[in-house]
């Protein structure tokens, strides 16, 4: 049995990661750098710095391993546990997790820190998400007062 290829990726900040072919291809970015043959030995992953990277590779890599889990609720539910640890980080962390993603077209990933987000703000009300996304308030109160009444399903 021959030994899988292997492909360096390397971070915004120089770090490098060995991963298997299957692994890189998690990425559609590499993915389709690779199909087109636009690759050398390394492949310069130029948004994203070394911690971010790591951990989407720990994403990629588990879910490579396990493969699909259709009909397998065991795995299933070890896979979704492990997702849940994945995007169990600071605020910070997590919105670097969607844009390394979303930059790498990882979308099981983008699908699950999107989710985590969308948790968080979950039932809070419109001062609590513009400070936890530091968004400024540009409406006058007498224009906050007028769009609240036309959108008075959504305040109760």
């Amino acid at each position: 049995m021959s030994k899988p290829d292997n492909i360096t990726l390397v971070s915004s900040d120089g770090e490098s990661f060995e991963v298997e072919e299957a692994v890189a291809r998690e990425f559609e970015i590499v993915a389709h750098m690779l199909e087109d043959g636009c690759t050398g030995s390394n492949i310069p992953i130029a948004t994203v710095d070394g911690k971010i990277l790591s951990k989407v590779i720990t994403y990629c890599k588990k879910h490579v391993e396990v493969g699909n889990v259709e009909g397998n609720e065991d795995a299933k539910k070890a896979l979704e546990e492990f997702d849940k640890k994945v995007v169990d980080e600071e605020r910070e962390t997590l919105f670097a997790l969607i844009l390394a993603a979303n930059y790498l077209n990882v979308k099981g990933l983008i699908d699950i820190a999107c989710q985590k987000v969308a948790d968080s703000i979950k039932d809070k009300q419109p001062e609590e998400v513009r400070e936890i996304f530091n968004i400024e308030n540009d409406f006058t109160p007498e224009e906050e007062a007028e769009v609240r009444k036309e959108n008075e399903w959504a305040f109760h």
